[in-house]
């Protein structure tokens, strides 16, 4: 599946440059990582919640998720510091065009009603979030094994230093933006 990781190398790269008129190929902005988090407030009652996170994220990426742990204890919430809270991956090199192609394709079009993702979804320094209702979506998983549906933050990391310029980058990998 190295087809995203070419097509950057062929298309994607090329086009940024003419567009934005860098001097150096090291300017071109590029995707750096991909993090994909879940968090699971129920994981305080019940441990074996944070091990189902970690085998759904497990089967989504391909890449064994580590545990997040509380920074700091709550008492409204009935949670201590050092609790298993959740679960993350962070994805680099093929793995992360892999996932990114898979979402694109594949995961994004089988939501319901879906006209795109938010384009405005940017953090003011070249970075995309973004928000799933449900695990379901990815054809990995199967609905029978659910033990709940669960969201989760989807983060693509970039060395672009505007939103404008990540756009772009996003826009020609293949992200589908609404109009």
């Amino acid at each position: 599946m190295a087809r995203l990781n070419d097509m950057y190398k062929a298309e994607v790269a090329p086009a940024l440059m003419k567009k934005y008129s860098y001097k150096s190929v090291m300017q071109i902005p590029k995707l750096d990582k991909i993090v994909v988090n879940v968090g699971a407030g129920d994981a305080k009652d019940n441990t074996k919640v944070i091990d189902s996170i970690i085998a759904d994220l497990g089967i989504i990426t391909g890449q064994k998720a580590v545990p997040t742990y509380a920074k700091k204890s709550v008492a409204n919430f009935k949670l201590r510091q050092g609790m298993k809270i959740g679960a993350k991956v962070t994805l680099r090199g093929e793995k992360m065009y892999e996932f990114m192609d898979r979402l694109f394709n594949f995961a994004l079009p089988r939501v319901r009603d879906f006209k795109g993702i938010n384009p405005n979804a940017f953090d003011g320094r070249g970075n995309y979030s973004l928000g799933l209702k449900e695990q379901l979506i990815f054809p990995e998983i199967e609905y029978d094994k659910v033990d709940k549906i669960r969201g989760m933050d989807i983060c693509f990391v970039t060395t672009a230093t505007t939103d404008d310029e990540a756009r772009e980058l996003l826009t020609l990998m293949g992200a589908p933006f609404a109009r």
